[in-house]
Order: structure tokens, then sequence, then C-alpha cells
């Protein structure tokens, strides 16, 4: 199984999506891999997810699927058995910690301060989710952590969009960025497929 530097690394931009309905995962992913995006963050926050990761995990093998929101030991087990290859979380309890450690589960655990992040470090991630970004002091706070926490690499998450990405992106300490600014529930609904490709072949020209 892929680590979560290597899953990051490779297309620093994560789509963050919650859907509603399994019909709209194939779609979705297919426009995705269109416009050059092979990672997805499917989040634990409709009825539908697990489903949704499973129907993902399994129609497109070339498609790192990712489970987000995770806030149990359960929902770790069920993400790893719908076939999720990396979890997310807002936040870190010790529970959770331990269940990701035992299932040997790659994991971006959540912080939103100085001592959230040294405690994500102590328990082994060197990789971290920043949330929620803007709210919690965006670009500014993270270049302040560059020097006292050299240690630790962040993937910013909360109110990122087309006109920060870079920003965060320019900054030594940011392996990725998640958002869903181009993924959001509206485009989904509305079958926005084409505007979706286009997007995601914007974001990876701004990258290079």
């Amino acid at each position: 199984m892929r680590d979560i530097k290597n899953i990051l690394s490779e297309i620093r931009v994560v789509p963050v999506v919650a859907l509603q309905k399994v019909e709209y995962t194939k779609p979705l992913c297919t426009a995705l891999l269109k416009g050059g995006i092979n990672v997805i963050e499917i989040t634990l926050r409709t009825e539908k997810a697990l489903d949704c990761i499973a129907e993902a995990a399994a129609s497109f093998p070339e498609m790192t699927v990712g489970a987000g929101t995770l806030l149990t030991q359960s929902q770790v087990a069920a993400a790893m058995d719908s076939g999720a290859a990396f979890g997310v979380s807002p936040g870190m309890t010790e529970t959770l910690c331990n269940a990701v450690h035992k299932l040997e589960f790659p994991f971006l655990p959540g912080g939103s301060s100085v001592s959230e992040f040294m405690a994500n470090r102590e328990a082994g991630f060197t990789i971290q989710k920043f949330f929620p970004a803007e709210p919690a002091g965006g670009v500014n706070f993270l270049k302040s952590l560059l020097s006292p926490l050299q240690q630790i690499s962040f993937c910013p998450t909360g109110g990122i969009n087309l006109e920060n990405a870079l920003s965060y992106l320019s900054l030594p300490n940011v392996i990725a960025v998640g958002g869903s600014w181009f993924v959001g529930p509206e485009r989904i609904k509305k079958g926005k497929w084409s505007e979706i490709t286009r997007d995601s072949r914007e974001i990876i020209q701004m990258l290079r």
C-alpha cells in the first residue's frame, strides 16, 4: 500500500467531495481523470459515501481513492473494507490513532494548532492536514511554522480555492492542498462533468 507522502506529492491538488448518490461516482471520476487528476477524497458526510468509495475503487484502478472525515475506529475499518487507499480526518484522537496504526492504513490526521501538530508528530505523522486552513490562519500561519516545526509537512484544506492554492503550494512545508471549489455539490448535482474536466486541466497546468 502506498504511503501518504507518495499519494499527495504525485498530484498536489486533492478534490474533496461529498456524494449524495452512487451514480455520480463514475462520471465524476471519469471527468477528473480526463482532466489529469487521479486522486479523490470522498468524505463520509453522506449516507452513500462508503458505497461511492467502493464504486470508485472497483471501477477506476488508476484512481487513488481516499476516505475523508473519518472520526471513529469503525469508520476506518469500513473505509478500508470499501477499498479506500488512504484516510483523512479533521482531527485526531487516541482511539483513531491506534486504529490506523494497527490497520497500517495510510492516514492524514488533521489539526489547527501547534500543540495538535506536535502531538500528531509524536504519534508518527510527519504529514498532516491543516484544517480549517483559512479560518485558522492560512498561509501566514503555515509560514510561521517553517522554523519550529521543520519535520512536518501539511495539506491545507478549508477555504482553498483557485486564487489562493498557489500561495499555499509555494510554501516549502506544504505538500498538497485539498479543496472542493471545482467539484462542489451543485456542479455534481447538475452533471457539469465537462466543467470539472476543464477546471482540472487548468489546475494541472497551473502547477507546472
